[in-house]
């Protein structure tokens, strides 16, 4: 069932999923048509993903229904007409990072590596969207930060840097994605940049998202800044946790 939305158009209803490069945990099976199945079905204004394909010559060869396309394009299909990627890892085979889709008009976006050296591969993505029912831009972030917590704090420091250089104060901006915050500590560092969780300010505590099939640790996380309101939405587990490594959260915000 898609998710509601509120009659008021300046309300944006957003979606953040580690697509795990389009396989279930273990990478036991590729599942990529499903999920854009569900992410149709639920569909969100805005999607942010994380561990999205740009290209994988192996996993083509070995998978007769892999898409012609990159997978961000592919879950793109015709319901999200603009699109933006940012490739943050680099290999043999191809590449992957961070993507952006929407049904607005991305007016520019721009990739932000914070990587740690000899770890693996972590960005930024920006995206300067253009809404017709309002005149400010809205400024729409996609993170994915390491898996250490030494790493992470130099990663939220960048990203607080980000937001303070490149938003300017009262345009609307959502920061959502895969934070691997599993001891909770992303709060205090994007509360000093303005910026205010979801479900922590709602419900009390961030939403349970990894492991997919019994979701255990907080990992992902949605954050607003300079809007009117939100409201966390829930979504159907049975869907979801078949569909990936991590399920997804949402929120409808209003602008």
């Amino acid at each position: 069932m898609p998710v509601s939305h509120y009659i008021d158009a300046t309300t944006l209803t957003v979606l953040t999923v580690n697509t795990h490069k389009g396989f279930t945990s273990f990478n036991r099976r590729f599942m990529l048509h499903e999920l854009r199945d569900a992410l149709r079905a639920a569909g969100p204004d805005i999607v942010f993903l994380q561990e999205v394909l740009g290209e994988h010559q192996g996993h083509a060869e070995r998978h007769r229904s892999w898409p012609p396309l990159s997978q961000y394009e592919f879950l793109a299909d015709t319901l999200w007409t603009d699109f933006a990627y940012g490739r943050n890892a680099v290999y043999p085979a191809g590449h992957h990072g961070n993507a952006v889709l929407s049904r607005y008009p991305i007016e520019r976006y721009e990739n932000h590596d914070v990587s740690m050296d000899g770890h693996e591969r972590r960005g930024l993505l920006h995206c300067v969207l253009r809404l017709p029912s309002i005149r400010a831009p809205v400024h729409a972030i996609c993170v994915h930060l390491g898996l250490l917590e030494r790493h992470r704090g130099r990663q939220l420091a960048r990203l607080c840097e980000l937001v303070a250089e490149g938003v300017p104060a009262g345009e609307p901006l959502l920061i959502a994605g895969d934070f691997n915050d599993w001891r909770l500590r992303a709060d205090g560092p994007m509360r000093d940049c303005g910026a205010c969780e979801v479900f922590t300010s709602r419900l009390g505590r961030p939403a349970r998202t990894f492991p997919a099939r019994w979701p255990l640790l907080r990992l992902d996380r949605i954050y607003v800044r300079s809007v009117r309101d939100w409201q966390p939405v829930p979504l159907a587990s049975r869907v979801w946790s078949r569909l990936s490594d991590h399920v997804p959260i949402c929120a409808e915000i209003a602008l």
